[in-house]
């Protein structure tokens, strides 16, 4: 989803770009209006930041301590049982999507992929990063 918003934000800049060079200056501010709508439309819809659990379908289940910027990228931690922890890498969440990657201490990486539904809870898909085969599905009961 963050590819096409920002493939459609540079199409209704370059389309915008064209008349901007022609137009005077007043006139190229009016055209500006549109881009920054587009800006804040990819802005992120909901917020993940603080401490939650997400539970998969494999048994497995986390605890999350996640932090959220303003731009919807994610980092934190994350933990199952007292001994196996990991670090949140290449999360974001975008409109009502969410993705990250857990990097656990073991050496094994989890990508987790899911959706924020109408009840406010996440669900999604998570599969080993390298053996796509293991994967298993996951929602959390807290609500964002």
């Amino acid at each position: 989803m963050r590819v096409r918003l920002v493939t459609a934000a540079v199409a209704l800049s370059v389309a915008l770009g064209g008349t901007v060079l022609a137009a005077p200056a007043a006139q190229a501010t009016a055209h500006r209006a549109p881009v920054a709508s587009v800006a804040k439309a990819a802005a992120p819809g909901f917020n993940v930041g603080g401490i939650w659990t997400l539970y998969q379908s494999n048994a497995w289940n986390a605890t999350l301590s996640v932090t959220q910027d303003a731009q919807g990228n994610l980092t934190g931690i994350a933990r199952t049982g007292s001994a196996t922890t990991g670090t949140i890498e290449q999360g974001f969440v975008d409109g009502s999507y969410i993705s990250f990657v857990i990097a656990w201490n073991g050496g094994t990486k989890g990508r987790y992929i899911g959706s924020r539904g109408a009840d406010g809870r996440l669900t999604g898909v998570t599969s080993q990063v390298g053996n796509p085969s293991n994967q298993a599905t996951w929602y959390t009961t807290w609500t964002f």
